[in-house]
């Protein structure tokens, strides 16, 4: 096996993704401490002199106690060097979380052992299933009392449709909570509880045959029962199958507790173990091997002013193919010039380091001078094939911007349309007005606050927002279709976006029906392809 081949093989790249408060963020800084990362873990809901979750890095994440924005981090572990992509719980940021699955190989889903499955885990869910990426489960928060563990695997085989196949069984919940039993090695690991955040901490293994020893550690009737649930389980749960799991149709299940460290280290080495090196990927050329193909790479987030230290944008982009070396020139295809890659750097939330290589599967940061959009493709000359597109979701709730102080509009267009390429927000400017009137549209209402919050307080511009009745937006297809021209509802607004592309916005939803009927040939699309 090359040199090449060796790098791009040890590659693991997975997103985390749960619904709000599942405690995703604390196991990924788990994560981080297993590998060396980080000695203490942040609380993002401690006191004010606590420390913050490593990965939230916006002032408003670290104010709110919630992740706004998707986080790369990279750390060395088992011989593996492994990309997570930390996305926001909070479903009013789930087009970030979206975006952030298409540079994701697999995805670990969290949930909360005492709330099963949430609205936001099956929207995530369906996203991952679209893609067909592997999904592994992990119940957390069995430390406090959670519901009984055959009805949590149920819900999740019925509610997403996918079959599980749990690698290890909790033993009790809550204050009972003894470890866990590890069903590939008849093991029950008992944990000691490690405080303050640190993984220091003592780990028993004992097999379960040793009817004495398992006895001492978990108690006479905790191991009855736990022989009893294994029994059960052994019966009517699926066996393991990798390549089901490859394919995206059966889900390893795991249960343990991220705030004290329970289950978590067991479940990152199977993960590692069951989780795949980075996949060839699909372009208008046909698929691309990751080791056998030149550098290619598509830009996934745009992020600008990740900390007042460094007044810039980055563009995230997934590496798919090759080696990237800092200073190379690569072809950017949308752009259609020869570009070079500047300042190459990998992330630990806003921390960076300079990165001098690369391979198939990591995530790095350039510097954007404002060239680069979300779904753009950057490969090897003469190479110049692109990825697929990453879709841009259609936004649910719409305001109007106004500008509090009018000598402030050239702060404020730069702003505006600077956050609106990091995806996300998207602008519309009314057809008769250019940028004098802006509509803002967001996927959550939330984004409307974190708008006027990084206006305020990263260009120094007060807006207010003028909340708009608008519920339903098309994109027109037809290319030659004049937008003057379109006969549509009382209830109907025209709009063009930052690149100028035709829209329509909708109160009601039989007006788009009614539009269609009254525009011979107007076809309408309800998300667009970057």
């Amino acid at each position: 096996m090359s040199d090449l081949a060796k790098e791009i093989n040890k590659r693991r790249t997975f997103a985390i993704i749960s619904h709000p408060d599942a405690g995703k963020t604390t196991l990924t800084e788990k994560f981080l401490l297993y590998g060396g990362q980080i000695n203490l873990a942040g609380s993002v809901k401690g006191k004010a002199t606590a420390r913050h979750a490593v990965s939230d890095w916006m002032d408003i994440e670290k104010e709110r106690g919630i992740s706004v924005t998707s986080s790369v981090l990279q750390f060395n572990y088992g011989g593996y060097c492994i990309n997570i992509l930390d996305t926001p719980g909070h479903q009013d940021f789930s087009e970030d979380t979206y975006r952030t699955l298409m540079a994701a190989d697999s995805a670990v889903m969290v949930i909360d052992g005492a709330k099963g499955v949430e609205p936001q885990t099956r929207k995530l869910f369906k996203v991952c299933a679209r893609r067909g990426i592997p999904i592994f489960t992990f119940f957390n928060k069995m430390d406090r009392d959670a519901r009984d563990t055959f009805e949590l695997v149920d819900e999740v085989e019925k509610e997403l449709g996918i079959a599980t196949c749990p690698i290890n069984w909790p033993i009790g919940s809550g204050k009972n909570f003894k470890g866990v039993y590890d069903r590939t090695t008849g093991e029950i690991v008992e944990f000691a509880d490690t405080l303050k955040g640190t993984k220091e901490g003592t780990e028993t293994r004992i097999k379960l045959d040793d009817v004495e020893a398992s006895t001492a550690a978990i108690g006479e009737e905790a191991r009855e029962q736990l022989l009893e649930e294994i029994e059960l389980l052994d019966g009517a749960a699926a066996e393991f199958d990798q390549e089901l799991v490859n394919k995206g149709q059966l889900s390893p299940v795991f249960f343990g507790s991220a705030l004290t460290n329970f289950g978590v280290e067991i479940f990152l080495e199977h993960f590692l173990e069951m989780t795949m090196s980075p996949l060839p990927r699909v372009s208008n050329e046909g698929v691309i091997d990751p080791v056998e193909k030149n550098f290619s790479a598509f830009v996934f987030k745009i992020q600008a002013n990740m900390n007042k230290a460094h007044r810039d944008r980055i563009a995230f982009m997934r590496i798919c193919s090759g080696k990237f070396e800092a200073g190379m020139n690569v072809w950017h295809v949308q752009g259609n010039k020869q570009v070079r890659l500047l300042q190459p750097q990998q992330m630990m939330a806003d921390e960076r380091h300079v990165v001098d290589e690369a391979f198939a599967g990591d995530i790095i940061g350039v510097f954007d001078p404002g060239i680069y959009s979300i779904g753009d493709t950057i490969c090897t000359p003469p190479d110049k094939f692109q990825y697929a597109g990453i879709p841009t979701f259609a936004p649910e709730h719409f305001a109007r911007v106004r500008l509090e102080d009018s000598l402030k509009r050239k702060q404020f267009v730069k702003g505006i349309e600077q956050i609106a390429q990091e995806g996300a927000i998207q602008i519309f400017q009314e057809s008769n007005y250019g940028m004098e009137e802006i509509i803002v549209g967001v996927v959550g209402v939330l984004q409307f606050e974190v708008l006027q919050y990084r206006l305020k307080n990263e260009y120094n511009v007060d807006i207010i927002l003028e909340n708009l009745p608008y519920e339903f937006i098309r994109w027109i297809k037809n290319t030659d279709i004049d937008l003057d021209t379109i006969n549509g509802t009382s209830d109907m607004k025209k709009v063009r976006d930052l690149k100028g592309n035709p829209l329509l916005l909708f109160v009601n939803s039989w007006s788009i029906g009614m539009t269609l009927d009254r525009n011979d040939g107007l076809e309408l699309e309800e998300y667009s392809e970057n």
